[in-house]
């Protein structure tokens, strides 16, 4: 009888991916489930991965060095990633590009260009693996991994997380909205009910989501100057307030300046009555008539 070869022995759907043998090995001695319209998922470290995810993870666990000055921006997938990267990244780096409407990176490229996923784009292949030494400091990258599972040299270094968590209702039909667009052609609408089951399982992607939040909460009451702990809609409701916070945490703060610019009321400290008074009356002719008033 022919021997098989050990290609054969890995499940059919782990050979659609370029998975080191090592990454292979261990998928199947994982706990896995199929859903999601058809995502095979394994339980890592007790966190759900899609295996060309795992294997990034495993990568960067091995691999990532940290630096004491790195930021690391955390949240669970669709709960606020694009707007803490772009306002991170503006935020960081609003001396080196001090005018927003001209030459600034974020008006051209996406905010994931800017700041990259470790799973994503920086240790996704199997052969290679990035020489981030060269990045000028402070660096700043993002992920969807869980306290748990980032590597040993992020616990130990003093660098800087942002961990930005969502109301799990709006993470989940934001998910389930993604998920259906992406993978709708191929294998139908994914009904509503089957993907809420999952979802409150903890199957889905870097879940489960209530432990994933768990993790950071408990460590920026342990830790408050190494992890900062943001609610999306609090941010929503008071951007100003916390983006001032979060540049005090990463010890890049506004200056007095800074916060004086498009101050509300300044005009008091600058107008005479009489200028005031003008300003008004051509306002009112201006406008009032139109229901729009200041």
């Amino acid at each position: 009888m022919e021997k098989l070869s050990e290609k054969t022995l890995v499940p059919k759907y782990m050979q659609e991916y370029d998975l080191d043998e090592e990454c292979e090995e261990l998928l199947t001695t994982l706990p896995s489930e199929k859903c999601w319209n058809g995502i095979h998922l394994h339980q890592y470290q007790g966190f759900w991965f899609a295996p060309e995810f795992l294997q990034a993870v495993i990568s960067c666990q091995k691999h990532f060095q940290a630096f004491d000055t790195d930021i690391l921006l955390v949240t669970s997938p669709k709960a606020g990633t694009t707007w803490l990267k772009a306002l991170s990244f503006a935020l960081i780096n609003r001396n080196k590009y001090p005018n927003i409407h001209s030459n600034h990176p974020l008006l051209t490229k996406n905010p994931h260009e800017l700041v990259p996923f470790w799973e994503v784009d920086l240790y996704c292949n199997k052969d290679f693996v990035p020489d981030l030494k060269t990045i000028s400091s402070p660096r700043i990258f993002s992920t969807h991994l869980s306290y748990e599972s980032l590597p040993k040299s992020v616990k130990d270094s003093t660098c800087k997380v942002l961990y930005l968590c969502r109301d799990p209702k709006d993470v989940f039909v934001s998910f389930w909205h993604f998920i259906s667009n992406v993978r709708s052609k191929r294998n139908g609408t994914l009904p509503l009910e089957e993907a809420f089951e999952c979802f409150c399982r903890g199957v889905c992607p870097f879940g489960p989501f209530w432990e994933h939040v768990l993790g950071y909460w408990k460590k920026s009451l342990e830790s408050s100057n190494k992890v900062m702990f943001l609610k999306y809609e609090e941010m929503k409701m008071k951007p100003c307030f916390y983006l001032k916070e979060i540049a005090k945490f990463l010890e890049c703060p506004f200056s007095k300046e800074e916060e004086s610019k498009g101050q509300i009321g300044d005009w008091k400290n600058h107008l005479t009555t009489e200028m005031i008074e003008h300003i008004n009356s051509i306002t009112k002719k201006k406008l009032v008539n139109h229901g729009l008033s200041f």
